[in-house]
This record gives C-alpha cells, sequence and structure tokens, in this order.
C-alpha cells in the first residue's frame, strides 16, 4: 500500500533533525493543532527508527476558559500517538508593554527550554509551517522594520545556552499537515486565538493572505517565504560585520557613532537598532522610523525620543544614549 504523500512528506521533513550530534532525547512541543500533532506524529515514527526518546510536552497558557481540560487532552492524545513520556506546564502570562502575543510567546519558550534541560534534551521541535513563515514575512513588513524582520523564522535557533529549537516543517504546508492527520486518523484541535481578528497575526491569516492569492493568483505564501530564506542569507553575510562595529561604538549606556563613521548607513543603522534593542526596546515595535529618528538625534542636545518598551533615548554628542522613560 503506497505511502499517502503528505504523511511522507512531513516524515521526510523531519528526518534529517534526528542528528546524532543533537543526542538521543528530544522534545515536540504540542499544542494539539494539526502542525504539531503531524510532527510529533512523525517524530515517533522516524525518532524510533534511530532509538531515540521522543517526549511530548504541551504549555497552558491559561488564557481561554477550559485550558487545563485542553490541556490533559492533549496530554492524552500525545500519549496515544506513541511518545515515550509526556509532560504539560502551565505558565503565566505577562502581557508587559509588547501584548499578550508576545508575552504568551516569552512564557512558552522559558518553559520549554526548562522542560529540555529537566528531561535532558538538547532540542525542542517546533510545529511552524510554510504558511506561518508567509504570515511573519507579511508581519515584518507592516512593521517596516527592515531586512531583519523580513527573514522570518530561522530553522534552528538556540534560546538560551542550554536549549537548541528546530522547525523542520518550514518548507511544508499547513495543508499538507492536516492531511497527514486525517491519513493518520489524527482529530486536531482549532485555537479559537488564531481565528480572533483582534489578533494581527489571525487577520493576515484569515482575511490579507486569502485576499493575496485571490487577487495575485497562487504561490504568494512560497514566494513568501523564499524571500525569508533569501534575506536570512544576506543577514548572514552581513551580521558579523554589524557585531563588529556595535562592538567598536559600544560606550555604557549607548553607542558612539563618531568610532564607526566609516562603516556606512546599512551598518550605522543597525548598530541604533540593536544598541536601542539591547536598552529595552521592545524588538517586534521597533519601526525604521524609530531607527531614523534615533539617527536625526546625533549632534543634536535637549532632544529625546521615545521608543516602544519603556526607553528613552537622547544625544550627547556623537554618542547615543538609553534610559528608562520612568527614570527621565
Amino acid at each position: 500500500m503506497a505511502l499517502d504523500p503528505a504523511r511522507s512528506a512531513v516524515r521526510s521533513a523531519v528526518r534529517p533533525y534526528f542528528r546524532a550530534d543533537w543526542g538521543r532525547r528530544h522534545l515536540v512541543a504540542c499544542s494539539g493543532g494539526a502542525d504539531s500533532l503531524a510532527l510529533l506524529a512523525a517524530c515517533v515514527f522516524e525518532g524510533h527508527k534511530e532509538a531515540c526518546h521522543v517526549i511530548g510536552v504541551t504549555v497552558d497558557h491559561g488564557l481561554q476558559e477550559g485550558s487545563a481540560d485542553h490541556t490533559a487532552r492533549v496530554v492524552a492524545q500525545m500519549a496515544a500517538l506513541g511518545a515515550d513520556e509526556t509532560a504539560s506546564i502551565r505558565v503565566t502570562v505577562d502581557a508587559g508593554p509588547a501584548g499578550v502575543e508576545a508575552g504568551a510567546r516569552a512564557a512558552r519558550y522559558a518553559a520549554l527550554s526548562q522542560l529540555a534541560q529537566h528531561f535532558d534534551a538538547q532540542v525542542v521541535f517546533l510545529g511552524h509551517t510554510l504558511d506561518d513563515q508567509a504570515e511573519s514575512v507579511l508581519l515584518g513588513l507592516t512593521r517596516g522594520s527592515g531586512a531583519r524582520s523580513l527573514q522570518g523564522m530561522r530553522r534552528y535557533f538556540v534560546e538560551d545556552a542550554a536549549v537548541g529549537f528546530a522547525r523542520p516543517l518550514l518548507d511544508l504546508t499547513r495543508a499538507q499537515t492536516e492531511a497527514a492527520c486525517r491519513a493518520d486518523g489524527i482529530t486536531w484541535w482549532d485555537d479559537p486565538h488564531n481565528a480572533d481578528p483582534r489578533f494581527t497575526r489571525s487577520r493576515i491569516r484569515h482575511t490579507v493572505m486569502p485576499t493575496l492569492e485571490r487577487e495575485l493568483g497562487p504561490g504568494v505564501a512560497q514566494a513568501l517565504a523564499r524571500t525569508a530564506d533569501q534575506l536570512r542569507e544576506d543577514n548572514q553575510l552581513i551580521d558579523p560585520l554589524v557585531q563588529a562595529a556595535h562592538a567598536r561604538a559600544r560606550v555604557e549606556g549607548g553607542v558612539d557613532l563618531d568610532e564607526i563613521d566609516d562603516a556606512g548607513d546599512a551598518i550605522r543603522s543597525r548598530v541604533v537598532r540593536g544598541a536601542a534593542i539591547e536598552a529595552g526596546a521592545i524588538t517586534s515595535e521597533l519601526t525604521w522610523d524609530h531607527v531614523r529618528a534615533l539617527l536625526g538625534l546625533v549632534g543634536t542636545k535637549g532632544r529625546v525620543v521615545q521608543l516602544p518598551g519603556h526607553v528613552t533615548a537622547y544625544a550627547d554628542g556623537e554618542v547615543l544614549l538609553f534610559r528608562r522613560t520612568e527614570d527621565a
């Protein structure tokens, strides 16, 4: 009997991520949605072939009524799919100045890191797909934050010194993960937050992307994802130059732009943006207009720029400085 193409695609995507240098214990983050359940099922199949120990974990953000009951159902479903161990963790989401979505992300990754260290796992698998990547690129476009925000989600990154995060499904669509679940007889949960128009990503998913596909033709998501990959390659070339320039310019509380006067506008603007983020500005809300305003402060006196995240910027000659707004 031929293997279902969607199921085969998910397994093929997962297979290279069972690397010997990542050990034999792997966490798979599972929300109960189609993407993460398809990921878990594939990880169980491929991981067991490599004698790996697959641990299904789910995070209860406590943001919806009945979240504890849902978490219990996901734990039972992960066990039924063959996970060697399962775990759940409840977190408290601090919305803060960046909002609920950013607060939930921060709490989720901290919890997943904690679970990975508890289970002595080096890597956590995440179920983001090509559609998620395309939505991230569009979010970056709306922020106007430049190439950094347009490069989308990384295939692999380290959130802290101990734990890596991998996204094996970034080349697969949401339709493929849903088809893989149907092929395996898996019933998935649709998070109501994903359809809530209060959230920007939800409006992009249910209104903007369908409009683009209808007006421009199919393949928009794939094109946006390719753009992310291309910009990531560009940033990998530029990032070392920016880091070196930032190291030259760094002073207590800010950066001395006179030290990198010869670096060029592209490098200087990135150094300024990095300094603002280092001072506490919210990455997702820091736009090119903010960066341009910061560059305009240089050489002035008595002027300030307010940045998202309660950060105030001011200049002392060619030195750009930052302080907490409440300390002003």
